[in-house]
Formats: structure tokens, C-alpha cells, sequence
């Protein structure tokens, strides 16, 4: 299970297309509101999640994924949030973050002596990286993505990870990327 957090303010792009791309190639994802079902995104889009956070049962969890956004900001200050971090890393489970979301756990040290990537200016957040200019990037069990223009390429590594590469290329055909 992929648990995608959402909180007001969220990237829609940077949630919704890598959700679409995962659920294509036979991923099951929920979204999760932070502060409710009912979430508002960064261009005043509302969605309803799946579940609220105190629904999330981290032993299915199979990758915790952070979109950015303004709503990083709302994910950073959640100790729910920060509790299954916290729970995927010590249970070796993969975490994705993109945009400005790469910061909660480059400020964790989770990033320490890794390659990853994030929005131009969030940089000085990645605690011991190695900051790379890919659009995406794995290392280990963190996936990182630099932004909005970026969704697509996080959502086919993602993808690639809890498939195989041939379901990624395969998801990329269907969709003429």
C-alpha cells in the first residue's frame, strides 16, 4: 500500500499524476488527509482523500509519499506524519517526497550520504545529501523529485520499484510519455 499524506495546500500535480501513474500499474494507493477527508490543494482544487490519518495502518504500508506544495509545511508540523516517517525508515519501507516535501526528511538526517533532489532554494534542507539536479532520484529506500514538472518522471520510479521495469515502460506506452 502506498499511503499519499495530503494536507491543504498540496501540489496537485505532484500528487495526483504520480496516484494515477501508480494505480495504473496495479499499485494500490490511498490518499490520506492530514486535518480531514476534505483537502484543498494549492490552485483551489478540493479533493476527498480515502482515509484520515488516524486510518492509516503503517504495517501495510509498502511507501510513504510526500507531495509538496504549500502544504509540506502542514506534513513538517504533523506528528502523525512525522511518526510513520519515522516508521518507514526504521522498517526499512520507502519514502518518496517531491518538490519542497524532500525538506521534512532531509531535516530528519534521512538524507544523510544520499543522492537526492528537491525544488531549487530547499536545498540547504537536504541535511548531509548529496544534491543532484536529476528530476528524480533514488538512493536506497527514498525516492526524491524536483517539482510539479518533475511528477511524472517520481511517478514511473516509484512505479518502477514496487513493479518492475517492464510495467513502468509499459504504463509510459498507454500513456503516450
Amino acid at each position: 500500500m502506498v499511503y499519499v499524506m495530503l494536507a491543504d495546500g498540496f501540489e496537485e500535480t505532484e500528487a495526483i499524476e504520480p496516484i494515477d501513474i501508480l494505480r495504473r500499474g496495479g499499485v494500490e494507493v490511498k490518499t490520506v488527509g492530514v486535518k480531514g477527508k476534505t483537502v484543498t490543494s494549492s490552485h483551489g482544487i478540493t479533493v476527498i482523500a480515502d482515509i484520515e490519518i488516524t486510518e492509516v495502518e503503517p504495517e501495510e504500508m509498502e511507501m510513504l509519499m510526500l507531495p509538496g506544495g504549500a502544504g509540506h509545511e502542514i506534513l513538517d508540523a504533523s506528528n502523525e506524519v512525522h511518526g510513520l516517517i519515522n516508521y518507514a525508515v526504521a522498517n526499512g519501507i520507502y519514502i518518496s517526497a517531491i518538490c519542497a516535501a524532500p525538506s521534512i526528511i532531509g531535516k530528519k538526517m534521512i538524507l544523510e550520504d544520499k543522492n537526492a533532489t528537491c525544488f531549487p532554494g530547499y536545498e540547504k534542507y537536504l541535511y548531509g545529501a548529496n544534491v543532484t539536479k536529476e528530476k528524480a532520484v533514488i538512493d536506497g529506500k527514498i525516492i526524491t523529485a524536483k517539482g510539479a514538472g518533475a511528477a511524472s518522471d517520481f511517478g514511473f520510479l516509484m512505479l518502477e520499484v514496487l513493479k518492475d521495469k517492464e510495467t513502468a515502460v509499459k504504463i509510459k506506452e498507454i500513456m503516450q510519455y
